[in-house]
């Protein structure tokens, strides 16, 4: 029998964190070993899971590692990810990066530590199949109806905007499309910002209210005629096979892997 991947959930104590560590603590290949959040240090999630198990959530990101495991999960917050992600790769751990947040520089010099431990790191803005398929489809349509905004719409406790969906949406949308449209009139925003932000050309709209958990949608328009492209996610739970997925892969990977499509 092989032996169980040893995981560790950083941001364990977060409405992701916890759904991830059920979900690992559930799953027979993995070996929950460690949590690890700024609130914790006073109990366990033995309640919050409900099956007897009692590890302590630290505080200290050195003390999670030194439960030697092959993987961290990092539901974090933008501000601590990268120096989280950058700390474990050094010590040759795989990561699987849930928070969004990085920029490309950063990616970059992820993806170079890793290359030179020998480990993986996975950025991945939506654990969602159903997300991941709107992408893809976003990219297929794009090529022939290039006129898109995408409008993202997140709980109001998400620090950053946009998504990170939406922004790796834009990306597929640019690198498919043949052309960027121009904009036959010069706009005038009445209340700065009512536009939106912009990525290459394409506009994200970014909501933040409470009762949402995650939704997106890929509007095209063409003359006559317009095509909309939506995915919901309900509930937390609907992210976990994803994530789980990627820890199972990413301990035989090499260097950064961006996107949860180029998993499956």
């Amino acid at each position: 029998m092989a032996a169980k991947i040893k995981v560790i959930v950083s941001g364990a104590l977060g409405k992701m964190g916890l759904e991830t560590v059920r979900a690992v603590h559930q799953d027979r290949d993995l070996e929950l070993v460690g949590l690890l959040d700024m609130r914790g240090g006073q109990g366990d999630l033995g309640i919050e899971l409900g099956d007897g198990l009692s590890l302590p959530v630290l505080i200290d990101l050195g003390q999670a590692l030194a439960a030697d495991p092959d993987v961290m999960i990092d539901f974090t917050n933008p501000q601590s990810v990268f120096t989280n992600t950058q700390t474990a790769l050094a010590q040759g751990i795989n990561c699987v990066v849930g928070t969004t947040g990085l920029s490309e520089s950063q990616m970059t010099q992820l993806d170079e530590l890793a290359r030179q431990k020998g480990v993986g790191v996975a950025v991945i803005p939506n654990f969602a199949i159903g997300a991941v398929l709107m992408m893809k489809l976003a990219g297929e349509v794009a090529r022939y109806l290039p006129d898109v905004e995408i409008i993202e719409m997140h709980h109001d406790q998400k620090i950053d905007a946009p998504s990170g969906t939406s922004i790796k949406t834009a990306e597929i949308i640019n690198a498919a499309r043949s052309r960027v449209p121009q904009r036959k009139s010069q706009e005038i925003e009445k209340i700065p910002g009512a536009r939106g932000g912009e990525l290459n050309g394409i506009k994200i709209h970014s909501v933040r209210l409470p009762g949402f958990i995650a939704h997106q949608e890929v509007i095209f328009g063409g003359v006559g005629q317009s095509l909309r492209i939506r995915h919901d996610s309900y509930d937390r739970v609907g992210f976990m096979p994803g994530v789980v997925m990627t820890v199972k892969k990413i301990v035989d990977l090499k260097g950064l892997v961006y996107g949860l499509e180029n998993l499956l």
